[in-house]
């Protein structure tokens, strides 16, 4: 109950899914939680349950392509709880209605990916690391994908933004090390969301499942987990990383699901 006891954590995107998981699960270990989203009600909705749950939580609404935005927000969690030990760069996506392969790719999706998923990230950190130095230290956790690992016939814009933020993970991790401060990434692989379950059909949803090694599909709560991990003292000697967190996805050759339906049922 007591893993970020004292500590002061920043979670945008904590409006549903992923990133409400995360603060539920942060506060439930003694972090008092700046809960952030677009959407102001959904964020007072997350703040609700923690404190309900008997933690501490401010909502606060963030547009995180904006960079005064980005930084109201982290005074905001210093003005109200004195101190930023965690900061999660949660929030991301692109639409999937534009951004299609190479050639059919809206550039305007694109550039609004950039900033969605990249500058959001840069700005969040820059703005975070200042009070972190001062008070001798802390944890910066990105979210990435396994899209930015591998290659894809759709979401072009996606993979490379992800990408892009492992890559700042690495060089925010060695840049200020030696000032305390922490920075890993998590890589989802497919997570059981509302939004994923309510917009899929089942036998879609089924059969995401054969390109796992594991025999089900990753709840929201396997990835605020590992954000807690990393929140967490626990993870002190680990920085600059990438934990990729997908039922074993990336790690199977593609043939696997096939294959594996060749093999004997006894």
């Amino acid at each position: 109950m007591d893993r970020l006891k004292d500590k002061v954590a920043i979670i945008t995107g904590a409006g549903s899914g992923i990133g409400r998981a995360a603060a539920r699960l942060m506060s439930a270990q003694g972090a008092r939680v700046l809960v952030a989203d677009h959407d102001t009600a959904a964020a007072e909705e997350t703040a609700r349950t923690v404190v309900e749950a008997g933690g501490e939580a401010l909502p606060w609404a963030v547009d995180v392509m904006d960079d005064t935005s980005v930084g109201d927000m982290v005074e905001a969690a210093v003005r109200g709880f004195g101190r930023l030990d965690v900061l999660c760069n949660h929030v991301g996506g692109t639409n999937p209605r534009k951004d299609l392969d190479l050639l059919r790719l809206d550039m305007d999706e694109f550039g609004r990916a950039v900033d969605l998923n990249v500058r959001s990230t840069l700005t969040g950190s820059r703005y975070a690391v200042p009070h972190m130095i001062r008070t001798g230290g802390g944890s910066i956790i990105n979210t990435a994908s396994v899209a930015g690992l591998v290659g894809d016939v759709l979401q072009i814009s996606y993979g490379a933004v992800k990408a892009a933020v492992v890559n700042i993970t690495k060089s925010v991790a060695v840049q200020y090390g030696p000032q305390g401060i922490r920075c890993n990434a998590v890589a989802p692989g497919t997570i059981m969301t509302p939004a994923l379950r309510d917009n899929l059909p089942a036998e879609v949803i089924e059969a995401l499942k054969g390109y796992n090694s594991l025999p089900y599909l990753g709840a929201p709560e396997d990835i605020g987990h590992t954000m807690v991990f990393l929140a967490s003292d626990e993870s002190r000697y680990l920085t600059g990383q990438l934990l990729v967190v997908d039922g074993g996805m990336t790690s199977q050759s593609p043939a696997v699901p096939g294959r594996r339906a060749m093999l004997p049922t006894e």
